[in-house]
């Protein structure tokens, strides 16, 4: 067993990914909210408490397994138990879509005990060529159900319906290894990737990118990406993205390195964002 990333102690979360289902003595040590017995004290009488690990249970009972394991790291410890949390899991149906050999179909699930947020469920892709956890597919096809009913068959029920979608996201992304893109394509993508992580100033319109060119989100950090195809072109911006690491100058002129994307919520955001560039820009290419 092993984790594939180790977060600073500044980052705003902790994680925890194996290469085999993680145990509940696993999840415990790196994402103690999913194990919650109790809501948030914040939460009123009307708050209908269904632990994670309720939901779980049920899902490994149709075959899901937990492979990663994510939590918000938070300053108040009265909310440590209670807070945002993710887990992406595998079923065994899902085996057998595995892209190409170089990507696992997993679903995402989301959620909290402290009201910060509904039970959500997404398509996700794991790379294992760079330990990359993507998550792919529309932002309309996520599943949100929120904290009240039958919520463990709920989410069940949804989980299968996203692992059809997960079908889909395979087309797309043998879609997306067709199309060639140029270097200039390539920057284009890159320069609106940067706008979508870092924005830009309102007045100018300058990026505020920490980097010295668009071009480093293009650079690959292994011989097997360095295709020209739409596919690995995003795999390569979306590292570049989410695991930092870049040399630039900060706003005062400074010598920094862009850093990691350290939050739960800020790591499905862009992950949503970057899919949803790359679908737009295939659509065009297609187009042309």
């Amino acid at each position: 067993m092993y984790a594939t990333r180790r977060y600073t102690p500044s980052s705003k979360q902790t994680t925890f990914r194996s290469d085999s289902p993680l145990s509940n003595d696993d999840i415990a040590r790196h994402a103690p909210s999913v194990l919650a017995v109790e809501p948030h004290e914040s939460r009123g009488v009307r708050y209908a408490f269904i632990p994670t690990i309720n939901v779980l249970d049920g899902l490994r009972a149709e075959g899901f397994q937990p492979y990663e394991v994510r939590q918000t790291r938070c300053r108040d410890e009265g909310k440590r138990e209670h807070t945002k949390h993710l887990v992406r899991l595998r079923h065994p149906d899902a085996g057998a879509m595995t892209f190409g050999g170089k990507e696992v179909p997993e679903i995402v699930l989301l959620n909290s005990h402290d009201g910060s947020s509904s039970y959500q469920l997404m398509s996700g892709l794991f790379r294992m060529v760079c330990s990359n956890g993507l998550i792919a597919g529309d932002i309309c096809d996520d599943i949100r159900i929120r904290h009240s009913g039958n919520v463990v068959q709920d989410v069940i029920e949804g989980s299968f319906r996203v692992l059809d979608n997960i079908k889909r996201v395979g087309e797309r992304v043998e879609g997306y290894r067709a199309i060639s893109l140029s270097r200039p394509e390539q920057l284009l993508l890159a320069e609106a990737a940067a706008e979508i992580r870092w924005g830009s100033d309102p007045e100018t319109g300058n990026s505020l990118a920490p980097i010295h060119s668009f071009d480093q989100l293009n650079r690959p950090r292994r011989r097997e990406d360095t295709k020209t195809d739409l596919w690995t072109t995003f795999n390569v911006i979306q590292e570049n993205v989410i695991q930092g690491g870049l040399s630039g100058r900060s706003t005062r002129g400074r010598r920094t390195r862009t850093r990691e994307v350290g939050g739960v919520n800020e790591n499905v955001r862009l992950n949503k964002a970057l899919w949803k560039l790359a679908d737009e820009f295939a659509k065009l290419k297609m187009a042309a």
